[in-house]
């Protein structure tokens, strides 16, 4: 609450000084971008009219496999049609699940929640708009969700991306305004931003040191009953990770695993089982850079005595040894079967990587530095 409190009393000022570029964009409708085009958006205008060429990827930079907005933290192996699968993440990031009926219909919907308009173009045209603008934005703009996350970090000083995009948009407007607006959710995306930030939030490209370390915790509970092999299990980041003045990845950013083995209790008092390696974690972007166990993690893991110790050490009836045989795995073994929600772990990006990242701007550098908040490496607040 202390340091809500503060973020929110840093954002008045700036909306003081936002007032005039807040009242000639509130009611401008936002321009959609050309289907056949990658997508932009300005946080400074909300009335974006020339569309420039997306510029590549980086290699670095890829999407994680689990859409935005996913509710579930165990997530089973499916296999969908192509078609039905851009547009089932879209629909995710939306609102949060996929939606029943036509492929036209469903996309005609999803453009007019985003846009207020339905584009023009082929079925596979819009899509790849669509879901470019949302997850990559051009070489000039970052894409919106990296925009939005930017945002409700300098709000809530942590991010949901397991909410819907809707779910996300509607919280920060309660806490900024007091109300739930309505519009097209990238007018209010922008308006949110104008008032944030009124000069406007660009990426900047950015090397992520080999061995940063990622602390994560479980956001449910594993059990040998709820998990089975090849299982992914989303974690929660425990700590942002700020490198120098650069937001790498908001306290709350997703962190990726999958279950590799389990084994229930056997005979003769033998310990249930579970296996888990943990494989990437997602930053502003959103782009996902892999990690592992390695001996950076193990000594953070080692000092910190908020979580499982060394390897061995018991937690909650259950022991936590790594690695066993598996690159950056974790094998949890225990007689109650079960690895609690909140249960923390330690891992290390396994080579510097080119990404994107936020270039925090000097009036909200103390956003970073309250009093209460605990650097990589030491004991954090759980997830809210």
């Amino acid at each position: 609450m202390k340091k809500r409190i503060l973020a929110i009393s840093l954002t008045v000022s700036l909306i003081l000084s936002a007032a005039a570029a807040f009242a000639a964009t509130s009611t401008t409708p936002v321009t959609a971008p050309a289907a056949n085009t990658a997508p932009a958006n300005t946080a400074a205008s909300t009335a974006p009219s020339a569309v420039p060429a997306a510029a590549p990827e980086p290699a670095a930079q890829v999407p994680a496999t689990v859409s935005t907005g996913t509710q579930n933290t165990i997530i089973k192996p499916m296999n969908t049609a192509p078609a039905f699968q851009m547009l089932e993440r879209i629909e995710t990031i939306v609102y949060g699940r996929p939606r029943d009926g036509g492929l036209m219909n469903r996309l005609n919907d999803v453009e007019k929640s985003v846009f207020g308009r339905e584009l023009p173009g082929s079925l596979t045209e819009r899509q790849t708009a669509l879901i470019d603008f949302l997850e990559k934005g051009t070489g000039t703009q970052p894409s919106l969700l990296f925009k939005l996350s930017v945002a409700e970090w300098g709000i809530e000083q942590q991010i949901h991306p397991t909410w819907s995009l809707s779910k996300r948009v509607d919280s920060m407007e309660g806490i900024l305004e007091g109300a739930i607006q309505s519009g097209p959710l990238v007018s209010r995306v922008e308006r949110l931003l104008t008032k944030l930030l009124p000069d406007g939030i660009t990426a900047v490209r950015f090397d992520l040191p080999k061995e940063t370390i990622v602390k994560a915790e479980l956001l449910d509970t594993l059990t040998v009953r709820n998990v089975k092999v090849d299982d992914i299990i989303i974690l929660g980041l425990n700590e942002q990770i700020v490198v120098g003045d650069v937001l790498v990845a908001p306290k709350g950013s997703r962190v990726f695993g999958h279950i590799t083995k389990v084994k229930p209790p056997r005979s003769f008092g033998r310990s249930s089982e579970i296996e888990m390696r943990i494989d990437s974690v997602e930053v502003l972007g959103p782009s996902v850079v892999p990690v592992n166990l390695g001996e950076a993690a193990k000594k953070a893991m080692e000092v910190d005595s908020g979580i499982i110790g060394a390897a061995g050490a018991s937690f909650g009836g259950a022991l936590l040894l790594g690695p066993v045989g598996l690159a950056g795995g974790f094998l949890i073994r225990g007689n109650d079967k079960q690895l609690k929600a909140g249960t923390a772990f330690y891992v290390q990006t396994v080579d510097s990587a080119s990404i994107s990242g936020y270039k925090i701007p000097q009036q909200i550098t103390p956003i970073t530095q309250t009093e209460d908040s605990a650097p990589q490496g030491t004991q954090s607040a759980p997830l809210n």
